[in-house]
């Protein structure tokens, strides 16, 4: 009992408690001062990194994905750092982390899926920031790439967050991967009028709009006979941000074939006679 008492005297020493408390202060507040601070150098030196390799002449995409890498790279030595400041040994510490780590990366497989497909589109990199696609069921602009999803906005200005592994693991289309993109119109003529006649007009409208390309060379084709009139395909090039040329050539169109005589065919129901 009395060496009980001894010992709970001597934990129990008001010097020892007051140098203990200002030796754990003094590491904690140490502690805290290095990750604050290093944070906020991990965060200027990754921003650094991203405009310098923009600069000169890395993709957006991967800068904004290396800076990321870099980021968490240095918030984990500046982590290490600040337990190794509190006296906690660094290798015990990375010990429970990989247990730790182990265990959550079973729990997180979607992340970490999330993760893998985001490395695998940064460097294959079938769209880049400011692409128009259609990928896992959303058509929009990609506005970043980030770790673990993207962000696409739509043409109604709705931003929408798609997991990086739906993408990759689904059919990916890019609408403005090259430089000039082909507008297909199919357009009516009556079986009373002269083809000739409509397939001049139609290329006389093509020549007339500035925005279809001269080379490749516009194409005008019969395409079918359809059960209402003859379907003339008109094939037209131009570049891929004039694509909202269509609207206005098919409004062309149909006032050009009004001016001349000309009828665009459409379904009709046939009265049928009654039977006696």
């Amino acid at each position: 009992m009395e060496e009980l008492r001894a010992t709970l005297s001597n934990w129990l020493d008001p010097q020892l408690l007051g140098a203990i408390a200002l030796d754990w202060s003094g590491r904690v507040v140490a502690a805290l001062a290095i990750f604050v601070i290093g944070r906020l150098v991990a965060n200027a030196l990754s921003r650094w990194f991203s405009r310098a390799v923009v600069r000169v002449g890395m993709d957006q995409t991967l800068a904004k994905f290396f800076g990321n890498l870099i980021y968490i790279a240095l918030v984990v030595m500046v982590v290490l750092t600040a337990v190794n400041t509190l006296g906690i040994p660094t290798t015990n510490f990375l010990a429970i982390v990989g247990a730790a780590g182990l265990a959550v990366g079973l729990a997180l497989k979607d992340s970490l899926a999330n993760f893998s497909s985001g490395v695998m589109l940064v460097f294959f990199r079938p769209f880049h920031v400011g692409d128009t696609i259609q990928a896992a069921g959303v058509n929009g602009v990609v506005e970043t790439i980030g770790m673990f999803s993207t962000v696409l906005k739509t043409a109604d200005n709705a931003v929408i967050t798609v997991p990086n592994s739906l993408i990759y693991a689904g059919t990916i289309t890019n609408f403005t991967a090259e430089p000039t993109r082909r507008i297909d119109m199919l357009v009516a003529v009556a079986y009373e009028d002269s083809i000739a006649k409509a397939k001049a007009l139609l290329g006389d409208v093509l020549k007339a709009e500035r925005r279809v390309l001269v080379t490749p060379a516009p194409e005008i084709v019969v395409n079918d006979l359809g059960p209402n009139g003859v379907n003339v395909a008109v094939r037209a090039w131009v570049a891929t941000a004039d694509q909202g040329a269509r609207g206005d050539l098919l409004e062309r169109i149909k006032t050009t074939f009004e001016e001349h005589g000309l009828a665009i065919p459409y379904p009709r129901m046939r009265q049928m006679a009654g039977v006696e």
